[in-house]
């Protein structure tokens, strides 16, 4: 899909005129056309693989950026929403811009983590189709703007995974233990756990979750690691033969490896997800980084910017500049059954956000049985060394008698 569009595109974007937004400008000295801030910097923690580089011919989306405003942009990346999250909440970065998934956003507003948007200084959300505006995670739309969404599926090995790949239940198949990847964060396995049982992705019922977790238990024997970003590598090598991912990054690993499939399981449904631009609370660049949310909007760069990163734009004037063959690809539009099927994820109560937490520790450490295995084991050696010390007492006193 990379560059099919890009030369023609990009030929208009460079000799596009430097465009400075009022928030990122300054009066030029003659009192003549304004001259582009230099000095602000925004920081920008975004997902990984998840904007338009450069490489390869794409458009770089930063430097353009900076080409047109004179902002610099210091630009890093994270693997997970809880991730991100967790780096938010200990106060370790100051971030201006972040990008994470529509119940991530929830929770942000929830726990008053984000500053309500000036829109005044977003005019290209215009471009923003009604279908992702005033979305359940955000419903007045005062704090996020979408950035592009998708589906999760399956991704699986043409050579060695033959059988037709339509439901979540191959990931527990036996004959492929040892060559399964599930997702290393907790809302994406359980809900692929979820659907195979027919819950809702959003259940509060304690008892579905924990028959969710029991589930994901017994499969742990059969998975060769919990992942994200390094399911590339492991699946293009062949080290893995299936794993679940999303469809953006499904499409660029298809195109450039034949032999690996990708199918999404209608019949059980899927995660339809929206990751949304935010600034969170305390951003020292505020004005800055809304000017970056409506470079990011504006149709060609929307569209250069998804022709390299694979997802799907919530922007029709940005889909009608994309080639006919990506339009038309079920991996980056899905039918409109499969996405009549999808559930997004929604905020959780805290409650059972906890629970979610705790039974997602037994999952990765192997259940409660093995827990209690463990906590058995350390409290025979702390038996043992109290034994120890108290016959080194003994022993001690004896011999001063």
């Amino acid at each position: 899909m990379k560059k099919r569009i890009l030369g023609l595109l990009l030929a208009v974007l460079f000799l596009t005129p430097l465009a400075a937004p009022a928030v990122a400008t300054q009066g030029g000295e003659d009192g003549g056309e304004a001259a582009p801030l230099t000095g602000v910097t925004i920081n920008v923690y975004n997902w990984g693989e998840y904007i338009s580089n450069g490489v390869d011919g794409s458009l770089d989306v930063n430097a353009e950026f900076t080409r047109r405003t004179g902002i610099e942009v210091n630009y890093t990346t994270f693997e997970s929403n809880e991730s991100m999250y967790s780096k938010l909440v200990s106060g370790g970065a100051n971030y201006d811009i972040i990008i994470p998934s529509d119940y991530m956003v929830s929770r942000l507003i929830d726990e008053g983590m984000l500053e309500k948007l000036n829109f005044d200084n977003i005019p290209n959300f215009q471009y923003i189709d009604e279908a992702y505006r005033n979305p359940v995670y955000d419903p007045q739309n005062e704090y996020s703007v979408p950035y592009t969404w998708g589906v999760v599926g399956i991704f699986y090995n043409k050579n060695y995974v033959t059988e037709e790949v339509d439901s979540w239940e191959i990931l527990w198949d036996e004959q492929y233990a040892g060559k399964i990847l599930m997702f290393d964060n907790p809302r994406d396995t359980f809900g692929i756990a979820q659907k195979l049982l027919g819950f809702s992705f959003n259940s509060t019922e304690e008892s579905e979750w924990q028959e969710a977790a029991m589930l994901l238990k017994q499969q742990k024997p059969l998975v060769q690691a919990y992942v994200m970003d390094q399911i590339f590598d492991k699946m293009a090598s062949g080290e893995a033969w299936l794993g679940p991912y999303y469809a953006g990054d499904a499409a660029i690993l298809v195109e450039e490896n034949p032999n690996i499939g990708f199918a999404i399981p209608t019949e059980e449904g899927t995660n339809f997800f929206v990751d949304a631009i935010c600034i969170p609370k305390g951003a020292q660049h505020k004005e800055e980084a809304e000017a970056y949310i409506n470079f990011l909007c504006d149709p060609e760069i929307a569209a250069a910017n998804v022709d390299y990163i694979g997802y799907s734009t919530p922007e029709s004037a940005a889909k009608a500049l994309l080639d006919e063959e990506v339009v038309n690809n079920p991996i980056y539009y899905p039918p409109q059954e499969v996405l009549e099927n999808a559930e997004i994820f929604i905020n959780l109560p805290e409650e059972t956000s906890l629970l979610l937490d705790e039974l997602w520790a037994e999952v990765k450490m192997g259940g409660p049985g093995e827990t209690a295995t463990l906590i058995a084991i350390l409290a025979l050696f702390l038996a043992l060394y109290i034994a120890a010390v108290l016959y080194k007492r003994r022993k001690a006193k004896r011999e001063a008698g």
